[in-house]
């Protein structure tokens, strides 16, 4: 998966792209996917994330697949991480000032 700018949270590309273009309201939707209408609406507004579940309910009634679905959230979830680190992290793999693991070993 390529990195994205700033990608859509998935409850707005659900709401935008899925339940508005087929007439559907979030309590026909919750209905539709048997949770419930604050989960669901939660989901919509960006404030909750799309579950392994919650993938294979969607999957289910649009088709989109539960895969598709979480990568998504993935990418989102990324994105928003990403924006917040502050780590001080200093790399082990591909870096030539990485520290000899041999050095006290005799070698």
């Amino acid at each position: 998966m390529s990195a994205m700018y700033n990608p859509p949270h998935p409850g707005e590309v659900l709401r935008k792209d899925i339940l508005n273009p087929l007439g559907l309201t979030v309590t026909m939707s919750a209905k539709l996917l048997g949770i419930s209408r604050k989960s669901l609406s939660k989901i919509v507004n960006g404030q909750g994330g799309i579950t392994t579940e919650m993938a294979i309910r969607l999957e289910m009634a649009f088709k989109p697949s539960a895969e598709s679905w979480l990568r998504h959230q993935a990418a989102y979830d990324l994105w928003q991480t990403r924006q917040h680190v502050n780590f001080h992290i200093h790399p082990l793999i591909g870096n030539n000032s990485a520290p000899d693991r041999h050095a006290d070993s005799g070698r």
